[in-house]
C-alpha cells in the first residue's frame, strides 16, 4: 500500500483532527495525502462543521474513522500528529510504525461551555490556531525540510513522551 503523507489523530476524530486534515489538504493544493482518525470515533462536532463552513470547507457529509481500522488496513504515514489536549492524558491515541511522530495539543471543542456564540468564538480560536500551524507544516513540507517546523511542534517518542 502507498504510504500517505500525514495522519492527524485525536480521541474522537470529531473536531481537531478533522480541521487539521482539511487544512493540510486545502493548503497543499491536494499535493499531500492526508487522513484523520480517532481512538473512539463519534460524529463530527456541529460547532466545527459551522466554523469550517465559514472558511468554505464543508464537513457536513464527512465521516469519522477509527485509528485501529487504519492500522488493520496496513496504512502507513510519513507524519503522525496527535492533536489532543494535555488534559486528556493517556487517552490521546498513538499510531504504531516507523514514522515522524508530532504532537500539537489543542483544547477539545466538545468540552466547551457557555452559550452557542461563546462556544463558537472558542471553536474559531482553535480553528484559526490549527490553520496557522497547518500553514507552517505545509510550508515546511514544501521547503527543504531542514530545521524545526516551529517551537510549538513537539516531536514525541514511541511512548508519546517529548523527545529531546
Amino acid at each position: 500500500m502507498l504510504k500517505k503523507d500525514a495522519l492527524f489523530i485525536c480521541v474522537h476524530n470529531s473536531a481537531r483532527s478533522q480541521m487539521a486534515e482539511e487544512y493540510v489538504r486545502l493548503l497543499s493544493g491536494g499535493k499531500l495525502t492526508v487522513e484523520s482518525a480517532g481512538f473512539e470515533p463519534t460524529e463530527i462536532n456541529p460547532l466545527v462543521i459551522e466554523a469550517m463552513k465559514e472558511e468554505g470547507i464543508d464537513l457536513s457529509a464527512k465521516k469519522t474513522q477509527s485509528v485501529f481500522e487504519l492500522f488493520k488496513q496496513g496504512r502507513t504515514y510519513r507524519f503522525v500528529t496527535t492533536v489532543c489536549d494535555e488534559s486528556e492524558g493517556g487517552q490521546c491515541p498513538i499510531f504504531p510504525g516507523m514514522t515522524h511522530r508530532l504532537h500539537l495539543p489543542f483544547p477539545d471543542p466538545a468540552m466547551l461551555t457557555g452559550s452557542h456564540e461563546e462556544k463558537m468564538a472558542k471553536v474559531r480560536e482553535i480553528r484559526d490556531e490549527i490553520k496557522k500551524l497547518m500553514q507552517n507544516f505545509v510550508a515546511w513540507e514544501k521547503g527543504d525540510k531542514k530545521g524545526p517546523m516551529g517551537k510549538v511542534w513537539e516531536k514525541v517518542d514511541i511512548q508519546g513522551t517529548p523527545a529531546g
